[in-house]
């Protein structure tokens, strides 16, 4: 990062404010630790390895994976968010393996068929606790990922899975299902994740809004010109207009684009900076206890967003290409969860199983929304097309 001509890239050993992995809280089964890397480390590699993990290469971002080879997945998303978020905890002082692992983690629980999946199975499974992403990716992490043979799921330490719960801020009206799963494993329901889970979150935000952009760009959706108005891409036009006035249209997008990128990293990190000297933080424990987020963006940057944001709304996501994806979600989601529940013995064995074990309606209900959710889009499709040609 430069500013007026000098460098600000100073690299910071730990800070006091950052998570010391030597004073983890632990594990919810305990283990011996590894000799060779830390209690973060580890939990990061364990989800890099998992099935869900490997499974969000064919999960839609916002275009439905096969429809280009282009197009940012769930995958790509979370290991630009993970660079982000590294890149900033290092330059911070933070711990760069556990704002990393909360990234690599943020989305696992996430359905096929990006939010339009999502909104569809939290109203199908209403009447028996709905459906969230954050809460599902909760599950995967502590019960539905079944490779080790003491404990289900990955077993990750507290401080990740605190920052998994809580990576977009304190928890507000958390639903029943929610609380049980955060007071079993002792994650307070009020008040703000480490630091690192901040810059997890906002390392999301930068990630997500210049890559729908590009996403957008390259559907056709809109052109590069509409974006003009948009303030926080304003300087970023002026400056390569002016250096390169005869770029081709790819390189154009391409500077334009790395130059907000910056634009939004900087300004995490000095806003972020500038709160640890107001608000006076010298340990971990400050951050969780302050009534507002450390880690941010500006004010000025915040309303240059909304107005992105607003943008991107009005014109992508509302877009017919993208409404005709929530429209195949809906009736292939709609589809597989209707006959799942009415017959679970057309799951594969090892589902139909578990719902047999079942006791309760809502039980057998979870069941099948954990089957669905943790599909990829192809392996979704697949299921409905099959099922309908047996009808």
């Amino acid at each position: 990062m430069i500013i007026d001509g000098i460098s600000m890239y100073v690299p910071q050993p730990l800070q006091l404010y950052g998570c010391d992995p030597a004073a983890t809280k632990g594990r919810f089964h305990p283990e011996p630790e590894s000799l060779h890397r830390s209690p973060h480390q580890r939990d990061r590699d364990r989800i890099i390895h998992s099935t869900a993990f490997r499974r969000l290469k064919h999960k839609t971002q916002v275009f439905v994976e096969h429809e280009g080879d282009y197009y940012r997945t769930r995958l790509t998303h979370s290991l630009e968010v993970a660079q982000i978020a590294r890149t900033c905890a290092r330059y911070l002082g933070l711990n760069e393996d556990l704002a990393e692992a909360i990234a690599l983690a943020h989305d696992l629980g996430h359905p096929p068929f990006g939010h339009a999946g999502e909104e569809v199975l939290n109203e199908l499974a209403r009447e028996y606790g709905g459906f969230d992403h954050n809460i599902q990716s909760m599950r995967v992490v502590t019960k539905l990922e079944y490779r080790y043979a003491e404990f289900d799921g990955l077993n990750l330490t507290w401080e990740t899975l605190d920052g998994l719960v809580k990576h977009n801020g304190a928890l507000k009206n958390p639903s029943a299902v929610f609380t049980a799963l955060c007071q079993r494993y002792n994650i307070p329901l009020a008040g703000y994740s480490s630091l690192e889970a901040q810059v997890a979150a906002l390392a999301d935000d930068i990630a997500y809004n210049t890559h729908d952009i590009d996403d957008g760009l390259h559907a056709g959706i809109f052109e590069f010109d509409d974006l003009r108005d948009i303030n926080i891409l304003q300087p970023a036009f002026r400056e390569v207009d002016a250096k390169y006035p005869d770029l081709n249209k790819s390189r154009r997008q391409h500077e334009v684009l790395r130059r907000v990128f910056g634009y939004l990293v900087e300004d995490l990190l000095l806003e972020t900076k500038k709160r640890l000297q107001e608000y006076q933080i010298t340990n971990a424990d400050d951050v969780r206890q302050m009534p507002n987020a450390v880690g941010a963006f500006s004010e000025e940057m915040m309303r240059d967003l909304q107005q992105l944001r607003r943008f991107l709304l009005e014109r992508m996501y509302r877009h017919y290409k993208v409404q005709r994806m929530s429209l195949k979600a809906k009736h292939v989601i709609t589809a597989l969860y209707e006959n799942f529940v009415k017959d679970p013995n057309i799951m594969p064995p090892e589902w139909a199983q578990r719902v047999a074990f079942c006791e309760t309606k809502a039980d057998k209900v979870r069941v099948v929304v954990d089957y669905i959710a943790g599909m990829t889009d192809r392996y979704a499709i697949k299921e409905y097309q099959s099922i309908l040609e047996s009808i």
